[in-house]
């Protein structure tokens, strides 16, 4: 059997230092490509968590704004149906006499208790009254123009008569003041 030479066998040691380093390289390749497909998908989570995070904040505000509002003007479809009720109650005041209210004291104070305590239920609910009086600015947003009439010492546009108020529910116009307008020219 013939000796292997030295040569030989250092080739054989080198090639295996070879092929033991180029899978060192091959595994630290891999581990490196490994690594980096984990700071991708990392990074990719990390995006998407920060947009679930930033959309459930937007829906939790959202959700306030509309709970806020719902608290706040959820009743306005009953306000504006109590309106008459008020217009009703106040032209009933209005016309009483004297003489009704010797005669019929009860139930004169009867309804305007109830007038009271519908002014109060309005306040308690940011219901305010829009009450412009003749000589007023007329206010497109505020008023609407029944009628339009040229009175002699008045200037276009000034608020001439009054045939009902106005409600507003918070910051909103529930309804507006009816009157009449002058449109007396400018001389």
């Amino acid at each position: 059997m013939a000796e292997p030479k030295n040569d030989d066998f250092l080739d054989d040691i080198e090639a295996a230092e070879a092929e033991e380093h180029a899978e060192e390289e091959m595994e630290i390749d891999g581990v490196d490509a490994e690594l980096d497909a984990l700071r991708a998908e990392r990074d990719e989570m990390r995006d998407r968590f920060m947009r679930a995070l930033a959309e459930t904040e937007n829906v939790r505000k959202r959700s306030e704004k509309h709970r806020r509002e719902a608290e706040q003007y959820g009743g306005s479809k009953l306000a504006r149906d109590m309106l008459p009720v008020y217009d009703n109650l106040k032209r009933a005041i209005e016309v009483i006499t004297e003489e009704q209210k010797d005669e019929q004291a009860a139930l004169i104070e009867g309804i305007e208790l109830t007038m009271r305590e519908l002014l109060n239920v309005f306040k308690r609910h940011g219901i305010e009254i829009i009450a412009p009086e003749a000589g007023d600015r007329f206010d497109p947003q505020m008023h609407e123009a029944m009628f339009e009439a040229p009175v002699p010492g008045t200037k276009a546009g000034e608020i001439i008569q009054v045939s009902a108020e106005g409600f507003m529910l918070h910051d909103r116009l529930l309804r507006p003041a009816k009157v009449g307008v002058s449109s007396m020219p400018a001389s």
